[in-house]
């Protein structure tokens, strides 16, 4: 399909600015495979990438009218939200997985969470789920617990912690990812 005016990448942004859908479906149509395959390549999952496509034109269509041609193409735009937005969700993955060996790590924090506002049900919930998580990093070998503490206690890189251990970055990687497998799936189960 040769495109028209009407049907270029500005004028589609710009019929979504007048809240026109069809501008929209044909901007998603062009564009969505890149878009997931962007967010499926920055987050390695595919149901967060799946919601990082719907989050970026989501806020295509409410933040069309503010869209410059001038200031970049409406590709360059659209892949600057979704590297934008799947960037927020590793962060926030981070940062609950990080709550998650805190609480791991400490089981006494979860009534220090519930005595600060927490409900009854979410302290329950944290407690039940901090003991889960220390099950599950029982299940690691000394080695895939020593390096994960040392990224996620420690907040040191993966180059820093090879360095520490005198290990080679490969094996200090491998350990670091086998082990999340195994907590993700170890986790997993326990959520069934």
């Amino acid at each position: 399909m040769a495109l028209t005016i009407a049907n270029t990448d500005e004028a589609l942004i710009e019929r979504m600015a007048r809240q026109d859908q069809e501008a929209l479906s044909l901007l998603y149509d062009r564009y969505r495979s890149v878009i997931f395959s962007l967010s499926l390549r920055i987050l390695r999952d595919r149901a967060e990438a799946e919601e990082v496509l719907t989050d970026v034109f989501f806020q295509a269509w409410k933040s069309a009218g503010g869209f410059n041609s001038l200031r970049g193409s409406a590709a360059g735009w659209l892949v600057t939200l979704c590297r934008s937005r799947a960037i927020d969700r590793l962060r926030a993955r981070g940062r609950r997985d990080a709550s998650l060996a805190a609480l791991a790590a400490d089981p006494s924090q979860t009534s220090t969470l519930g005595a600060g506002g927490a409900s009854p049900e979410d302290a329950a919930y944290l407690s039940h789920r901090s003991s889960q998580v220390v099950a599950a990093l029982g299940v690691l070998t000394p080695e895939q617990r020593g390096v994960l503490e040392l990224a996620y206690y420690g907040g040191l890189s993966h180059s820093e912690i090879a360095e520490k251990l005198g290990e080679p970055l490969g094996t200090v990687k491998t350990r670091i990812r086998q082990g999340l497998l195994t907590l993700r799936e170890t986790l997993g189960s326990h959520d069934s």
